[in-house]
């Protein structure tokens, strides 16, 4: 079925590639020029900024060197040309002229080393905190002063477009059912889950983030839009490393340590991290909580929740790149990490009858002992068949996570006159959760001679997740069994896609234009009640991307996605996770997939101002909602419901700015209009929603003699999110950094002032709520990176020093 459908999307496309790309569109014939670059020792120079001049050395196309030595100058059109290699002033390499009529493969170019210039020649850019590549945002972590020495999770809170609920679910723009992958890898968790094993993750370690809101049909169909946090990895020659290590203190302490080193060859790359970071931290809870039958106010809970953690995480990683031939690349990547953390919690709780007079009060004792671990292999290999970009990748994943989990609660009750007046409620419970997943997938990538390039691949996924929930009631002493609060469920999923895209630019045009078939296969089975429930379904998933280059200065983009976000397996699971006797969290196995339609228009002015405009329409929308339970009133239920629609109208903007040769902003404007319609727990909404927005200002000041410092502010205004509706928040960050020779030291102070705290209210028809919940986002961190090695120069020279001079190159051979 597989195959036969991969031959029905290659047929369509290939009449697709026909229509649209075809020599109907009267543009001159563009070729391509490619070479090599290699030392007298025959080893490959990378990151090689080289020349096309025409025959009168007017400069036509700029590109420098990948990895492995090798450079394409596309869309070239025909004539004499020539290829240059100037450095430092210097002409260290120049062709012969040559006539190009079709496709060329220049003969290799080989450098003599040039010891007495070698430092010399070095090309350093810093990158900008913000940038927009390929429709994509990108965060440049390591250019964040401010995000010295806090965790993956604390840099998307602050990052520009994103909201984090007071329940950890983050959303972009608007839009919640988010994909967040680490190095292009799925993480298969969600809600507090993720966020927990995201604040275990050092930010010292991460390299960038990657915000895709319309990712092409190469991509997994998952998710309304993609979060990759790219990790950092050392692509030098030779033998380096470097090691960080931050102190932040805020109510508690907390501590980031890492360590990488990579040693690299022209036969082989061998790399490996280990990070480190214990951190505690608290999230208090402050709830008043209202319950009425057909309007008349029946009673309330004032409650507050204050809850300690304390992390201890370790992540590991080691890996090689094995360079068999100059065609063929073997690499093999292991990955593990164990997050310990013990929470504990305490629980105040006055209860009001509904002449709202106070009748008693209540308090519950929380100690948990959680234990999640998770280890992942991936092997792959990449066939480079020619230098023009044809090739032919495979990769294998195999991914296992693992919980445990021991909580304890006890709750006491006491009268007005704080006489315990019944006997205590003991309440243990032991999760034990494994997860399997299986992954294998094939891509293949073509050039053709009229400048369409072709992408193509499969994939097959398993997965299966086995979770096993045992509750005991020990108020008397002896452990008795509680069926009611324990679930055994077992759950397997098994996806299987095939995609192509085909891409062509002419004249001042670029499109590209995919489809993607998954066919989703899910079994649930709870064994505790004997129920189980199956679906089946095969979804097509287009995409689309047009640009319009309108001059030098001006281009417009549009993008158009249909992306599906499925019920995480945490959301599924119909565990009981108790924080009270009146308060617990519970999956929802009857939960639907999700399905998004994006569109996005952007305009691009001189390369760094960006303005796009967007529309997202949801069907069946996951929405968290926290509701009065069916079947006790007085209970109040955290899970995961299906609305009708979220339809969201968005304006993003991004606006560098350079004050002064010493004083840089880059400033972050998204406003959007949510409107959201569905009915849960007896309430209907019929398009609520409201205008909002929220603006993000990041400051970058060269002092001089090796010191800059940073100034952040943000502000989110006022959100109804379906049944919530969220005040405004906001906050500033400070950061100063000192750099050496061989190191750097950092000193950052996050949210100064402590505004960083979410309150909000949610109504349905029988409830209402009031909550205010803080975090420990005041801290103060000091971070110190020594650098260590004996790299290869010629290597150490950044991509992003030639890009200016790229584009402005490229625009004038059309």
């Amino acid at each position: 079925m597989l195959r036969f459908i991969f031959i029905l999307a290659i047929l369509m496309v290939s009449t697709m590639t026909s229509l649209l790309f075809g020599q109907n569109l009267e543009q001159p014939e563009k070729i391509s020029i490619s070479g090599k670059i290699t030392s007298d020792k025959n080893e490959s120079i990378s990151n090689t900024i080289v020349y096309l001049v025409d025959s009168t050395q007017k400069l036509v196309k700029t590109e420098y060197s990948d990895e492995n030595g090798q450079f394409v100058f596309q869309n070239v059109t025909k004539g004499m040309y020539q290829v240059q290699i100037v450095e430092n002033g210097k002409t260290r390499y120049e062709s012969q002229p040559f006539e190009a009529i079709q496709n060329v493969e220049l003969p290799p170019i080989v450098l003599k080393a040039d010891i007495q210039n070698l430092d010399e020649v070095v090309i350093t850019k810093t990158k900008p905190y913000i940038e927009r590549q390929d429709g994509k945002m990108i965060l440049n972590v390591e250019s964040s002063i401010t995000a010295t020495g806090s965790s993956a999770f604390e840099v998307l809170e602050k990052a520009p477009g994103v909201n984090v609920d007071n329940s950890d679910n983050i959303s972009l723009r608007g839009k919640g059912g988010i994909l967040v992958q680490i190095d292009g890898k799925a993480v298969q968790m969600t809600g507090n889950d993720l966020a927990n094993y995201l604040r275990g993750i050092p930010s010292g370690a991460i390299e960038k983030i990657e915000f895709i809101t319309n990712p092409s049909s190469k991509y997994d169909a998952a998710g309304s839009s993609i979060i990759n946090i790219r990790m950092k990895k050392d692509k030098r020659k030779g033998t380096n490393g470097s090691i960080t290590t931050a102190y932040g203190q805020g109510r508690y302490p907390k501590s980031n340590n890492s360590l990488s080193l990579n040693h690299r060859n022209k036969d082989i790359n061998i790399f490996g991290n280990y990070n480190f970071a214990y951190r505690e931290s608290f999230t208090e809870l402050i709830l008043d909580r209202r319950f009425y039958n057909d309007g008349n106010f029946t009673g309330a809970y004032e409650q507050d929740n204050f809850l300690r953690t304390n992390f201890r995480n370790h992540i590991g990683k080691i890996g090689a790149d094995f360079f068999a031939s100059k065609k063929h690349t073997f690499g093999i990547v292991a990955n593990t990490v164990s997050n310990r953390y013990n929470p504990t919690g305490k629980n105040a709780s006055d209860v009001f009858d509904e002449t709202n007079s106070q009748t008693s009060r209540f308090f519950t004792n929380n100690n948990s002992r959680n234990n999640l671990k998770n280890y992942s292999v991936n092997l792959n290999h990449k066939y480079a068949i020619d230098t023009l970009g044809t090739e032919w990748t495979t990769d294998f994943d195999y991914a296992n996570y693992g919980n445990k989990t021991r909580q304890n609660f006890i709750t006491r009750y006491f009268d007005l006159n704080n006489v315990e007046n019944q006997n205590p409620y003991l309440l243990n419970g032991n999760i034990n959760g494994d997860l399997d997943i299986y992954s294998l997938k094939t891509d293949f990538v073509k050039t053709l001679k009229n400048d369409v390039k072709i992408e193509t691949g499969l994939k097959t996924s398993y997965v299966k997740a086995d979770n096993n929930l045992e509750f005991y009631d020990v108020s008397s002493g002896i452990p008795v069994f509680d069926p009611t609060k324990s679930n055994h469920f077992i759950y397997k999923e098994n996806i299987n896609a095939v995609y192509i895209n085909a891409s062509k630019q002419f004249g001042k045009w670029s499109a590209y234009l995919g489809f993607r078939v998954e066919n989703t296969n899910i079994t649930g089975e709870q064994l505790v009640d004997n129920t189980s429930f199956t679906n089946n379904y095969t979804q097509l998933f287009p995409s689309g991307f047009l640009s319009y280059a309108i001059n030098d200065n001006n281009s417009l983009e549009f993008n158009y996605s249909r992306r599906i976000s499925r019920p995480s397996y945490d959301q599924l699971n119909p565990f009981k996770f108790f924080l009270d006797p009146t308060t617990y969290k519970e999956g929802n196995p009857y939960l639907k997939p999700q399905t998004t339609h994006s569109f996005e228009l952007t305009h691009i002015l001189n390369q760094n101002i960006f303005t796009t405009l967007n529309f997202s329409r949801t069907t069946d929308n996951i929405t968290g909602v926290i509701a009065p339970s069916e079947n006790d009133q007085q209970l109040t239920v955290q899970t995961d419901k299906n609305l009708n629609t979220a339809d969201i109208y968005g304006l993003f903007i991004i606006v560098p700015v350079k004050v002064a040769k010493w004083w840089d902003i880059a400033n972050s404007f998204n406003s959007y209009y949510g409107s959201y319609s569905g009915t849960v727990a007896g309430t209907t909404l019929k398009n609520r929603g409201n205008f909002t927005f929220n603006c993000n200002s990041v400051n970058n000041f060269k002092i001089g003699n090796g010191y800059t410092a940073e100034v952040t502010g943000n502000y989110r205004a006022r959100e109804i999110y379906a049944f919530m509706d969220v005040d405004p928040i906001w906050y500033v960050n400070l950061g100063v950094q000192k750099k050496f020779k061989n190191s750097t030291l950092k000193l950052a102070v996050n949210d100064v002032f402590y505004t960083n705290r979410t309150t909000a209210d949610t109504e349905f028809t029988n409830y209402r709520e009031h909550f205010k919940v803080s975090r420990e986002t005041r801290v103060a961190v000091l971070s110190y990176t020594y650098n260590f090695g004996n790299s290869n120069a010629n290597d150490r020279r950044k991509t992003g020093g030639a890009e200016d001079i790229k584009q402005r190159a490229g625009s004038t051979n059309g």
